[in-house]
């Protein structure tokens, strides 16, 4: 049956019917609320509107909060119950009415065409009324009258909605007057159910009949008092919060490209047009619970002691409501920290290099970046520290599995991503306090350790625009010569200092991914970079690293492979060159180093394409080599090849003798590093294998035909296999290197500050190497590098100037699909709020599903929709 009227009996069992919202759910099915939508899209809006009216008139209602059951309440009840009288519960009709609305929107905000102008017609459209009349009386009066002596603040309009305003509006000569749409009411009603005794607050605090206490829910920024804790408050707050979710979810069906042309109106109006006071509760409230997360609240001794047993959570089963509150309040955080559509953008600055929030574009960006108070800043430390320290200890347990993880850890980076991107204050904060070090210790300990999970990389990626942003500032690398504090797994323990550790991390999360994060190489060499200034007493382990990742980055297959790569070979360049100019006598295991690999610089400074093609193409012939010769043994000891071996091999010994340049010592050693260095290749997985591989042996093959290839390679049949071999197996994504291309970066290579240094040690250290032995020449060396004095040889030190990371289109566009695809994974269980609809913003793959029973309840429930089935109509009739 269409058309179904609002008054119509039928609607009241979608308030009365469910007891949990896993009933809503299960009953109610995306298919139906599609085919409906379809089919009868008259229902559907009714369904909304009979919803929200009930909503809003429960609200208001004075059952509503129901009063917590006691002893005698309950036997009352049953009395009433088995006489046949029904009390009514407010509480679990708001419930209801809140969960109805998380399954319905969803498949109404997916719909395009006509289907989206219904969406239009029912939220937003503007009812009329004439002014004096009781409907435009009752419209224009708040809901609660509340004392509020604040100023609104700078920039914030009055709000046109009744439920957000909290005095009488002003007078209009006009006769008709238009009234708040669904959707501001909506909005304003779910604000006030945030702060409503006996339904998220304690009934304690109301003070006499008014319900609606605007309390920040728990102790922390902006609060000096608890109001008390409570696992149903926890559950109605969480209720409330997801259906704010589901409304600022319409970003999620509009596809990248539409995300700042065409934001989400819900969104927009919620950062745009809430008063001041509930800006700044609302967000107090979300902040000061995801703090104390990590905080004990426990009173009692039993339940104390059985929350820090080992596999608690495995003997303790069901949904914890605090650990679901907390992700939900960061969630919704992410979600209006991060939004900057429409005219919510930040406002670019005088200098055109950077933007800011305004209390017009986005109050909750702009109240964020206002927060000042050291304690608050405090504060919010000790609970970012203290749930990664949380997550830290679940994942390096004596006890693998022991204990468990922290659902909303990825909420948690990328809202401490967003308030030190904010508040310029609190991340000078961080970096200054004495456990600035281990905040970044947690987060690339969490980098390392999920770097082999594709589902993750985007939360890797994350983690490297951090530390970018953090080592642009020079707090952070007054703090690299201090140690590390925290606890950290035994696999990440490095002896040394902070910059050691960040030298192996990032070394870690580059050299053992296989080029699966090669999007994440600049950022984390950048964050080397910048760091570099401030490196002193690097260890020997960490001064190896970074020549590894030089000579890594360095070699022809990678600089080759990629338009982009060649930058990567920059910055460690520039981090070579800011040791050398800064601290070069506090460097001495990096310096002798770079000393030893001075052949390499050389190569550089005169590196050309055919030159590169050529070392590749030797490669690819030594790997070939390398399969002949495994097959051959495979085939008999006694085969010819075999009886060959020996003689390659001394071939390949005198000939790699003769090719060496420069003292034997020295350059043996260097060649010996540098096959350890570069075992393992660095290259991104889309490339060919033969073409890019560095597992031989520098040394190579010692076939007479690939000497007759290197030598005179000008004649016409080399260069034209080198050039297919540029064309073809090279290149990643089609890019076909040229000569132009590679003179274009490699005149720019910064190499002058470490020829210098090389040709004034080098000599020196040859000189101490032949005439000293063992451990004596070591230590030479060292007090020879410790006392070097190349002031008057060196150019005078550049000003500071550190490669912060910048917000860029993508970038922003990279994030919301990041933080809503977080989102959309967790709300897959256990209601599967977004499941099945038609996601735009990023992609998701979906699988076969088993089709549910349905059950006569169910088709009573959702069959009113398409039309009444016997059973409904003859129940009807009964009543």
């Amino acid at each position: 049956m269409r058309n179904i009227p609002e008054t119509d009996s039928y609607w009241n069992q979608y308030l009365v019917l469910f007891d949990t919202a896993s009933d809503v759910f299960t009953l109610i099915s995306f298919h139906d609320v599609r085919r409906a939508l379809c089919e009868a899209p008259e229902n559907v809006a009714t369904l909304i509107k009979v919803i929200t009216s009930r909503l809003f008139n429960l609200v208001s209602d004075h059952t509503f909060p129901t009063a917590t059951a006691s002893v005698t309440s309950f036997a009352s009840s049953f009395i009433r119950s088995s006489t046949g009288m029904q009390d009514r519960n407010a509480t679990k009709e708001v419930l209801n009415c809140l969960r109805v609305l998380q399954r319905v929107l969803p498949v109404v905000f997916e719909t395009e065409g006509e289907s989206s102008r219904l969406e239009m017609e029912i939220f937003w459209k503007r009812e009329t009324a004439q002014e004096g009349s009781q409907v435009a009386e009752e419209a224009s009066k708040p809901q609660f009258v509340i004392e509020d002596d604040d100023d609104e603040g700078e920039g914030l309009s009055a709000p046109s909605t009744p439920g957000l305003s909290h005095s009488s509006p002003p007078q209009q000569p006009k006769t008709a007057k238009a009234l708040p749409s669904v959707v501001e009411r909506l909005f304003s009603c779910l604000v006030d159910l945030m702060f409503c005794c006996g339904f998220t607050l304690p009934a304690k605090i109301q003070v006499d009949h008014y319900k609606i206490n605007y309390t920040i829910w728990e102790k922390g920024v902006g609060s000096t008092t608890d109001p008390g804790p409570g696992q149903q408050f926890e559950s109605n707050r969480t209720e409330v919060l997801r259906t704010l979710l589901v409304l600022f979810s319409k970003q999620i069906y509009a596809p990248p490209s539409s995300l700042f042309t065409s934001p989400s109106l819900y969104a927009l109006h919620f950062v745009q047009h809430t008063p001041r006071r509930d800006v700044l509760t609302i967000l107090c409230s979300l902040l000061n619970t995801v703090m104390n997360a990590a905080r004990p609240t426990t009173n009692n001794l039993i339940g104390g002691v059985a929350g820090k047993l080992p596999y608690n959570h495995w003997v303790f089963k069901g949904e914890d409501s605090k650990a679901t509150l907390v992700g939900m309040c960061l969630q919704v955080l992410c979600v209006l920290l991060d939004f900057q559509s429409g005219s919510a953008r930040d406002i670019a600055s005088a200098d055109g290099e950077s933007s800011t929030p305004s209390a017009k574009t986005n109050a909750f960006r702009y109240f964020v970046m206002k927060l000042h108070r050291t304690t608050d800043f405090e504060f919010i430390l000790s609970g970012v520290l203290g749930i990664f320290g949380e997550q830290m200890s679940a994942l390096n347990n004596l006890l693998p599995g022991s204990k468990k993880g922290v659902p909303y850890i990825t909420e948690t980076v990328i809202f401490f991503w967003k308030i030190i991107e904010l508040n310029k204050k609190f991340r000078t904060f961080v970096l200054e306090s004495d456990r600035g070090m281990d905040i970044i210790a947690y987060l690339l300990c969490y980098g390392i350790e999920i770097k082999d999970k594709p589902e993750q990389h985007g939360l890797c990626r994350s983690i490297s625009y951090i530390i970018q942003s953090l080592s642009a500032e020079r707090a952070f690398g007054a703090k690299l010569a201090s140690p590390i504090k925290v606890q950290l797994p035994p696999k990440v323990t490095v002896l040394g200092n902070a910059g050691d550790f960040l030298i192996n991390a990032v070394y870690s999360m580059i050299a053992t991914t296989q080029g699966s994060l090669s999007s994440l190489y600049p950022a984390l060499v950048i964050a080397l970079a910048n760091a570099a200034p401030y490196f002193k007493n690097l260890s020997i382990n960490s001064s190896a690293r970074l020549m590894q990742l030089f000579n890594a980055f360095s070699n022809a297959s990678f600089l080759l492979s990629d338009e982009g790569y060649p930058r990567l070979l920059f910055f460690m360049l520039e981090v070579f060159n800011a040791v050398l100019l800064r601290n070069l006598s506090e460097n001495p295991n990096l310096v002798y180093n770079i000393v030893r690999a001075n052949k390499t610089f050389e190569d550089l400074g005169t590196f050309t394409l055919a030159r590169g093609l050529r070392e590749i193409r030797r490669k690819q012939l030594a790997k070939e080599e390398c399969a002949r010769d495994s097959s051959d043994k495979q085939k008999g000891r006694a085969s010819q090849s075999d009886a060959e071996q020996p003689g390659d091999e001394k071939a390949r010994l005198v000939r790699t003798g003769s090719r060496d340049d420069g003292p034997d010592d020295i350059e043996a050693q260097r060649r010996s590093t540098s096959e350890d260095r570069t075992g393992r290749p660095l290259m991104s997985p889309t490339l060919p294998i033969a073409s890019v591989s560095t597992e031989m042996p520098p040394n190579g093959p010692s076939e007479k035909a690939r000497g007759k290839m290197r030598a005179r390679a000008g004649s016409e049949e080399l260069t034209g296999s080198l050039e297919r071999l540029a064309a073809s197996g090279v290149g990643r994504n089609g890019f076909v290197p040229t000569q132009e291309w590679v003179t274009s970066w490699q005149q720019g290579l910064p190499l002058d500050v470490i020829m210098i240094v090389t040709s004034e040690l080098y000599p020196k250290i040859q000189g101490l190497q032949s005439s000293l032995s063992g451990p004596t020449a070591n230590s030479a060396i060292v007090d020879l590098l410790r006392s070097a004095a190349l002031q008057e040889h060196l150019p005078k030190s550049p000003p500071l100037s550190p490669r912060r990371f910048a917000w860029t289109d993508a970038s922003i566009v990279w994030l919301t699909s990041l933080i809503w695809g977080e989102i959309y994974v967790r709300g897959m269980t256990p209601l599967g709020i977004w499941n099945a609809t038609s996601v735009r913003l990023f992609y998701v793959k979906h699988t076969q599903t088993q089709p549910r029973q349905i059950t006569e309840t169910v088709s009573n429930v959702v069959g009113g929709l398409l039309g009444r089935t016997e059973s409904s109509q003859s129940l009807r009739q009964r009543q």
